[in-house]
């Protein structure tokens, strides 16, 4: 099969799993080289996005009693932001491994801001009194200046920053632990219960080399749903509130939104053109039925001229588009919309895993777009743009299975479990820099990105370090190239 890809020209993906093999160091020499050379890498990307961070931790008023502060605001915050970085699994645990001698003394060497360790206890009491919003804040400083540096210009999609929003469920208990938690019921008869749970919208860049930057969250709360009929609140009115805050925090930015079926809806849209953003909506076969009804009309009129065919790794793709559907809704259909349809068909072989022979794949997909579409821009705004909308799914996984404790409930306190949410995005921002980074590229490619923070975290742990190696190539600034 794979011959037979070569000879019609198809391009097969690269894989990227990792080898199964020993170790690739040697001798013990071999391996604190590069136990040192990554964590050096690491601190050189990553202190100068830090100070900026301290500088703008700096700004949140600090709620204490200043004669009895041991420790200052920006350094307890930068202990609960190191903590996540390096993957704690809980309070407990970042309270036992990073205040033991060796992980200290290493930690102070990297960020000598972090003279001695806090209590975990008093980074959840301060996160409970201070304005957490102020933490996000702080990440999007850090997200503009990596925009202003041209980070992520070539990445770009039709001019525009791609940013897929979606939601998901942080924490599920039996009682509810603030009033700001969701209710439901589930079951039925003797089993039907009450469930309390605490769930958030995420906005995050998505990009087509597999990079997903996180760029801000909305939490769902009962107070911002509807007393009056009793209606909770829900993804679609969480859209339009972070809607609003990402067009106040990015006033002029391009962004283009991937949304998901769930948002296929004449409000939605009419956002979107309000904020001068472009849009690529998943299109189900059962929503706006109107819609659907005018592109098969007009498909069978345009089927010649609006079509076209490629190859696209291993996959032959069959593209049909119709521009400028008029889309009414609202009372009486007084509103009205202009959509762009675009369908995808794609085929592809794969080997059956009983018969061991090769069969056929066949994929539909369909998108909404705010663009009219074009021979000379399906690809890009299909392929990618709209495709890498699961980047968005995979950072969720990676959040709740590699680390980050996305359903751990570090504080029941809403503010303070708010403050270690944003904590831990903003961690999962400076790890994603580090492994896109070209500088730690090696070091992936060996261990994988989660394999190198645990290498990291690892090497912290334990007396690895060449203090006068590490100092001398700190004092030498980094830069951040992205692969």
């Amino acid at each position: 099969m794979r011959e037979k890809q070569r000879e019609s020209g198809l391009r097969i993906a690269p894989s990227s799993t990792l080898p199964n093999r020993k170790s690739v160091y040697a001798t013990v020499e071999a391996e604190t080289q590069a136990r040192n050379d990554a964590l050096v890498e690491q601190a050189r990307l990553l202190r100068p996005y830090v100070e900026g961070i301290l500088g703008e931790f700096a700004k949140i008023p600090d709620p204490r009693n200043a004669k009895k502060l041991e420790h200052l605001l920006p350094v307890v915050m930068l202990y609960g932001l190191l903590s996540f970085v390096y993957q704690m699994t809980s309070r407990r645990d970042a309270n036992e491994k990073m205040s033991q001698p060796v992980f200290m003394n290493n930690i102070q060497t990297l960020f000598p801001e972090l003279r001695s360790v806090p209590h975990q206890d008093t980074l959840n009491r301060l996160l409970s009194r201070i304005d957490v919003n102020q933490i996000e804040q702080a990440h999007l400083s850090l997200v503009r200046r990596l925009m202003r540096q041209k980070k992520f210009v070539k990445l770009m999609r039709e001019g525009c920053y791609p940013v897929s929003f979606d939601g998901s469920q942080k924490m599920v208990r039996t009682e509810p632990r603030d009033e700001e938690w969701q209710q439901r019921v589930v079951g039925e008869g003797e089993t039907e219960r009450s469930q309390y749970y605490v769930y958030v919208l995420e906005a995050s860049l998505t990009f087509s080399n597999g990079m997903t930057i996180p760029l801000m969250t909305e939490f769902l709360s009962m107070e911002d749903g509807d007393t009056a009929t009793q209606k909770q609140d829900c993804e679609l009115k969480a859209f339009y509130r972070l809607a609003n805050r990402l067009k106040r925090a990015f006033p002029k930015t391009p962004f283009m939104l991937l949304l998901d079926g769930l948002y296929a809806n004449g409000p939605v849209m009419a956002r979107c053109r309000k904020c001068n953003w472009q849009f690529m909506i998943v299109l189900q076969d059962k929503s706006l039925k109107s819609v659907w009804e005018d592109y098969e009309g007009l498909q069978k009129l345009e089927e010649q001229t609006h079509r076209f065919e490629r190859d696209w790794g291993e996959r032959h793709q069959t593209f049909h588009w119709s521009n400028n559907i008029s889309y009414e809704y609202g009372d009486n259909g007084k509103q009205r919309q202009k959509a762009h349809v675009v369908v995808l068909e794609e085929t592809w072989k794969e080997v059956d895993p009983v018969t061991l022979q090769s069969v056929e794949k066949h994929a539909r997909h369909a998108w909404l777009s705010s663009e009219p579409i074009f021979k000379t821009n399906v690809h890009e705004r299909c392929n990618l743009a709209a495709r890498h909308r699961w980047g968005i799914e995979t950072e969720f996984l990676v959040q709740k299975h590699q680390g980050y404790q996305f359903e751990h409930c570090f504080s029941y306190d809403w503010q303070a479990m708010k403050g270690y949410h944003f904590l831990m995005r903003l961690a999962l921002l400076l790890n994603v820099l580090c492994q896109f980074a070209q500088a730690l590229a090696a070091f992936v490619r060996t261990y994988g990105k989660q394999g190198l923070i645990d290498f990291l975290r690892e090497t912290l742990s334990a007396p690895w370090l060449r203090f006068d190696y590490v100092r001398r190539r700190l004092a030498v600034p980094g830069q951040l190239r992205l692969t």
